[in-house]
């Protein structure tokens, strides 16, 4: 996989962190994929209004290092507590990286650091992982999911705290009537994780997803 690369110098003090994850062994940068087209048209539209980042799965702990670096505003090496309540982040993700998603959120907690949103498109959870259970750091949560395929998103999330998180909502999305193009899949993904690449190439679930994640770019 293509090693990351971020822009250190000329970060906005106080610009929003929107965190994407990609699903299976999906690379970050792999224009496919509907959650790294996302990425990047935020990337252009906002430029240096937006931290955007694009990682795979397995990297949720460089994201993590990443959200801290960028809220550092002052680089002093650790975060003030007027750092972590100006923290505005989103973070979403497909398959695996929607479970990658609320790790994430869930390590943020530990760090004390709130969550404004977390997206998950037909979530798998991946081993030692709870993609169900939305930590009481995250503001408003939402999932989208398919139920018709071999391989599935989680159908419920729910707060671990209602009193903190607002559930969006937990939304199913069929594709019996109304097939999805996916063009550049493998046969065997399109053979064998059909409805699954179906709403990861959905441009109807991410332009749900990009209102969204916009709402909280203002």
């Amino acid at each position: 996989m293509a090693s990351l690369v971020f822009l250190c110098a000329g970060l906005a003090r106080g610009a929003p962190i929107v965190i994407g994850f990609a699903g299976g062994f999906v690379a970050h940068d792999n224009s496919i994929h509907g959650e790294v087209q996302l990425a990047a048209r935020l990337r252009r539209e906002f430029g240096a209004g937006a931290q955007v980042r694009m990682f795979e799965n397995h990297r949720g702990e460089q994201a993590r290092r990443e959200v801290i670096r960028l809220l550092d505003t002052d680089r002093d090496g650790t975060l003030s507590p007027q750092e972590k309540s100006a923290a505005r982040i989103v973070i979403y993700g497909h398959s695996w990286g929607a479970s990658e998603t609320i790790a994430l959120a869930r390590s943020l907690a530990r760090d004390q650091i709130p969550v404004a949103l977390t997206v998950q498109v037909d979530s798998v959870e991946k081993p030692f992982e709870d993609d169900a259970s939305i930590p009481p750091n995250v503001a408003q949560a939402v999932n989208y999911y398919q139920a018709e395929g071999f391989l599935h998103g989680r159908a419920l999330i729910h707060a671990a705290d209602r009193s903190r998180t607002q559930i969006l909502g937990n939304f199913r999305i069929s594709y019996k009537d109304k097939p999805v193009s996916c063009p550049g899949y493998s046969w065997f993904a399109r053979t064998f994780m059909k409805q699954h690449i179906e709403i990861e190439s959905d441009p109807a679930v991410w332009g749900q997803v990009e209102s969204l994640i916009r709402a909280k770019l203002k």
